[in-house]
């Protein structure tokens, strides 16, 4: 090395550590890439989020993607939505970003974005799995996938053993024996407990209010509804004024980070994504989901989801079959039934010689018999896989 190429080394080391001095950063800067045409407050309020993001994270560098605007920060040009997409793409490809946070991105089907919101009960920080784009086509399966989807953002997120919870909507229960199975197949899954008296995995309207588990797991349209509720109840939902977004599309092979904000969202918000793409950056979000898969598929995860695959129409042909056994009085309840389910349990039971009726219990769907057979039908439901 010529002693004006030792002179410019020895130069860049002392412009870093000035810079680092100044912004209390050292080192390389996580790059996130924002795009900033399509909202409907206009290009101003993303930049503006953009340089509270830059202001607040000194470890970031923030770069914009679009045009009509003045700002400090790096300004990539771009005319329109696509080819600012085009762009941010690109630069993702070829690493010269790390992460991007942009508006109306499609995802290929398999891949979902994992939301973080800020809780009004105690002011945690929930991950909602999944908020937008489709895990599969399957609403069981595709809820199984928004499960690893949102404890590998967790863990990125530095939560080492985040708890799961399951949003009380259709498919939950399923969703539970599947989730258990693979525990005591040794997939190393933590479950929350519900805050309400009876406890449990399967959580209610009060527990994302509290943020009882660091993952609600849920379909992507109920996350998708929830997240505008968590960021906009404040403002009439016109503007999104709290938390990080929509989140990180993640899937089983997905190569790059790209988290998702709404055309409502405003400056608060778009600072929160930026800082999240970045963590998802830093914490090797990628890895961190290709892990998740491996230890499910370790034990069992293909196998457990063939089961789900099973036509509808052969279980409703068999109920039509089935002729109910002599009525008798019905006191005894079993929870735990999966609501598309509910009819099929029934009719199991029915053919067993079991009297019984389906019914909607205080937390959920339930199964009615006679006390004297209740044993033997919570017995018969397990060996059909009801329970």
């Amino acid at each position: 090395m010529d002693n004006q190429s030792m002179r410019n080394m020895i130069g860049d080391i002392f412009e870093e550590l000035a810079r680092g001095l100044e912004t209390g950063a050292f080192g390389q800067r996580t790059r996130v890439g924002l795009t900033i045409l399509g909202s409907e407050h206009g290009p101003e309020e993303l930049v503006r989020g953009a340089e509270l993001a830059q202001q607040q994270n000194p470890d970031l560098e923030v770069v914009v993607i679009g045009h009509g605007v003045e700002t400090s920060l790096e300004l990539i040009p771009a005319q329109d939505e696509k080819e600012a997409h085009a762009i941010m793409d690109q630069m993702l490809e070829k690493q010269s970003l790390d992460a991007a946070v942009t508006m109306h991105y499609s995802f290929p089907i398999g891949v979902s974005t994992v939301g973080r919101v800020i809780t009004p009960g105690k002011g945690k920080e929930l991950f909602l799995a999944t908020t937008t784009g489709t895990s599969a086509t399957e609403r069981v399966t595709a809820m199984l996938k928004n499960t690893l989807y949102g404890i590998a953002v967790a863990k990125a997120c530095g939560k080492e053993k985040p708890t799961v919870g399951i949003l009380n909507i259709d498919g939950a229960r399923q969703v539970e024996r599947v989730l258990k199975k693979l525990q005591e197949q040794g997939y190393p899954i933590h479950f929350a407990e519900s805050a309400r008296s009876d406890g449990g995995v399967v959580m209610r309207g009060n527990d994302l209010l509290l943020g009882v588990p660091d993952v609600m797991v849920m379909d992507s349209l109920t996350g998708n509804v929830l997240m505008k509720m968590f960021s906009a109840y404040m403002s009439g939902g016109s503007y999104e004024a709290l938390g990080y977004g929509y989140g990180p599309g993640v899937g089983e092979n997905y190569d790059r980070i790209i988290c998702i904000i709404s055309r409502a969202s405003g400056a608060p918000v778009i600072a929160g994504a930026i800082r999240f793409a970045g963590e998802c950056a830093k914490g090797k979000l990628m890895a961190k989901a290709a892990g998740e898969f491996a230890a499910a598929k370790k034990a069992g995860l293909d196998e457990l989801l063939n089961t789900l695959a099973c036509p509808a129409e052969v279980s409703k042909k068999a109920a039509e079959e089935v002729a109910p056994p002599p009525a008798k009085p019905v006191t005894a309840e079993i929870p735990g039934i999966e609501i598309l389910e509910l009819e099929d349990a029934v009719q199991l039971l029915w053919k067993e010689g079991i009297y019984a009726q389906s019914g909607m219990g205080c937390t959920g769907p339930i199964v009615m018999v006679a006390p004297e057979d209740k044993d033997k039908a919570v017995e018969l439901l397990k060996e059909g896989n009801y329970l």
